[in-house]
């Protein structure tokens, strides 16, 4: 391996797990210090046995120093979570305790408040009040309280405040982990489509990230001034020779061409695929060989190609990059999917980036472009759907960046399914790399050519 993940340079956020407690001295607070505080430590406990981050690891929780009891507690354990790196914020009480000089106040961070339902110490009621203060002061927070009482001593985490947990804190370091990372769009608007028309503001607001642009032409100017890695790109090249199979030219006979410009075609889109990552991620091997600016990036956590027409009608398609990045494996080996969109179609890079946030799995992305009924099934073919089918099907043509863990090689269990990069074994990158074929793009579609990924029929039988 010659390349390392240059994405995760920064820390990941932490999750701040914050203990509020009744600030009544002389027999109140003292009698919940140990109970409160253990609330604490076994959510933080619970989650970072269950969740990881992007790369594997897992996630890391920072516990305030002392329960909170009033509003110097609150804004010591807010100036720890400063220090710490925490992004999302969790409030655990038994118990009564004063709103809004206990509340989590931080604005832009996500919040949730679990209350616990047991009958000595109304934990209910604190959680109505603070989720009324919350409401007051615009600060969104999720509230968790579970169905059944416990008794004041239970230490334990029932299965449905569990689950809130869980769901809570995945999405919670999905926006902690997007915020201040950049949507990267090389090119601009691709045949009209609109999600293409890259809307800035969707991204500052809602978001909380930042865009980068860079036009296609820099793609050409890296191949040709050879900005990129070339003992990687040897490896790269190499790689796919091996692994790549080029499938039948289904163009016809007077468009087809000769074995030199597919060398040419294959060459060129390894280049592209090493060159959009560099831009993402950046890549330090390129201030080694004399371009300190290009090898920064631009901290991307997820890009668009706009690809059609203006690359494609001159150069090989885009297809090879997008598929390859967002798989889970390349020539270095198995790594978290690099998320590049299809024709720049940033909504749908959203789309992508939120699933594989939430998932840590690669993402598929393709066209809806038939909806085959039972009946119409019967009527063409003879054939009664069953089983999943029964219902019908939907016809999904790969548009470009269908990642390869889509051929449905990959299993849990028995059945197919997508796996975050550290579950899946070198047999399934193996299986999956021969569940797909290669081949030469439609020239009539792709005047510049390139190859375009067919998958094995197997994939439409993915589990989620």
């Amino acid at each position: 391996m010659t390349h390392q993940d240059y994405r995760y340079k920064q820390a990941f956020p932490k999750i701040g797990i914050r203990p509020t407690i009744d600030g009544r001295r002389k027999g109140v607070r003292e009698s919940l210090e140990e109970q409160t505080m253990r609330m604490a430590t076994s959510v933080a406990e619970l989650l970072a046995s269950e969740l990881r981050y992007p790369d594997g690891s897992a996630v890391e929780c920072v516990v305030a120093e002392t329960c909170i009891g009033g509003v110097a507690e609150a804004a010591a354990a807010a100036e720890l979570f400063s220090r710490s790196n925490v992004g999302v914020s969790i409030t655990v009480t038994p118990c009564w305790c004063y709103g809004t000089e206990t509340m989590d106040m931080s604005p832009s961070m996500p919040t949730a408040i679990w209350g616990f339902n047991g009958t000595e110490r109304p934990g209910a009621v604190y959680l109505a009040a603070v989720l009324s203060a919350h409401a007051q002061k615009g600060i969104p927070a999720f509230g968790i309280y579970g169905e059944d009482v416990q008794d004041g001593g239970d230490t334990t985490i029932p299965e449905d405040v569990r689950e809130k947990l869980l769901r809570f804190s995945r999405a919670g370091l999905a926006a902690a982990t997007m915020k201040g990372r950049a949507y990267l769009s090389i090119g601009s608007v691709s045949m009209g489509i609109a999600g293409s028309i890259v809307n800035d503001s969707f991204f500052q607001e809602y978001l909380g990230m930042r865009n980068e642009y860079v036009d296609m032409s820099e793609l050409t100017r890296r191949i040709e001034e050879e900005i990129y890695d070339p003992e990687e790109y040897k490896l790269a090249l190499a790689w796919v020779k091996e692994n790549c199979s080029q499938g039948p030219d289904n163009n016809p006979t007077h468009l087809q061409t000769d074995r030199k410009r597919k060398d040419y075609e294959w060459e060129t889109v390894v280049k592209m695929t090493q060159i959009v990552r560099d831009l993402m991620a950046g890549n330090p091997k390129l201030a080694q060989l004399g371009f300190e600016e290009e090898s920064m990036g631009h901290h991307a956590i997820v890009s668009g190609f706009q690809g059609q027409r203006q690359w494609t009608d001159h150069a090989p398609n885009g297809d090879f990059l997008e598929s390859m990045l967002n798989s889970s494996f390349d020539w270095n080996g198995k790594r978290a999917p690099y998320l590049v969109a299809t024709e720049n179609d940033s909504l749908n890079g959203v789309s992508m980036l939120f699933g594989s946030l939430l998932t840590h799995t690669a993402q598929i992305f393709a066209d809806v472009r038939t909806y085959w009924s039972p009946g119409s099934v019967q009527r063409v073919t003879g054939h009664s759907l069953e089983g999943h089918a029964k219902d019908g099907i939907l016809h999904l043509i790969n548009s470009g960046s269908a990642a390869l863990d889509g051929t449905g090689q990959q299993s849990r269990d028995g059945e197919p399914v997508l796996k975050p990069f550290w579950e899946i074994s070198d047999e399934e990158v193996q299986e999956c790399l021969k569940g797909t074929s290669w081949r030469p793009a439609s020239v009539e579609y792709f005047r510049g050519e390139g190859t375009r990924p067919i998958s094995s029929p197997k994939a439409a039988c993915l589990s989620r």
